[in-house]
């Protein structure tokens, strides 16, 4: 694919929620997002002549964007062991809305970042209502795979919820 500057910006910025959605979900820290994003468009830059039309450039670019960002935790693991998670989005949450939600909200982030790396990664697709073939052509399994890991993260989060009598 024959990209110039000006397109990459276009197509950066047509797509950034995928890159701020998959940063925010593998990083802790404001710092580490910034370099997680920078990284991931740095491979999408290098990787633009390997696309092909045979999927869409969503999911071309979730593919990159998440394999970056798994090879940006593991690297990193050892000191995000040691950061507490920041939420962003939380805090655009008008004031009105029910505490009890908020706090639950808070949970299942926690209980999301706590997941393997494909487990997140599934999690984050999933939220997105991306579809069980979608996913599955994003993270190179099979989409009945898909829904067996699905099912059991649910259920894995059901329990960590009642477990708290939530």
């Amino acid at each position: 694919m024959k990209v110039t500057e000006l397109n990459f910006q276009k197509l950066i910025e047509e797509h950034k929620g995928i890159l701020l959605k998959v940063a925010r979900t593998y990083c802790h820290n404001e710092d580490d997002r910034v370099d997680l994003i920078q990284e991931m468009s740095i491979q999408i830059w290098r990787s633009l002549d390997k696309y092909n039309d045979k999927c869409k450039i969503s999911t071309w670019m979730y593919r990159v964007a998440l394999n970056v960002a798994i090879s940006f935790y593991r690297k990193n693991a050892k000191r995000n062991e040691n950061t507490i998670p920041l939420n962003d989005e939380l805090s655009q949450i008008p004031e009105s809305e029910n505490k009890e939600k908020e706090g639950q909200l808070i949970l299942l982030e926690r209980f999301i970042q706590e997941l393997h790396n494909l487990d997140k990664a599934l999690m984050l697709l999933y939220l997105e209502d991306r579809s069980y073939s979608e996913i599955a052509e994003i993270l190179g399994i099979t989409p009945g795979n898909v829904g067996t890991k699905i099912n059991r993260i649910k259920s894995k989060l059901k329990t960590s919820f009642s477990q708290l009598n939530l």
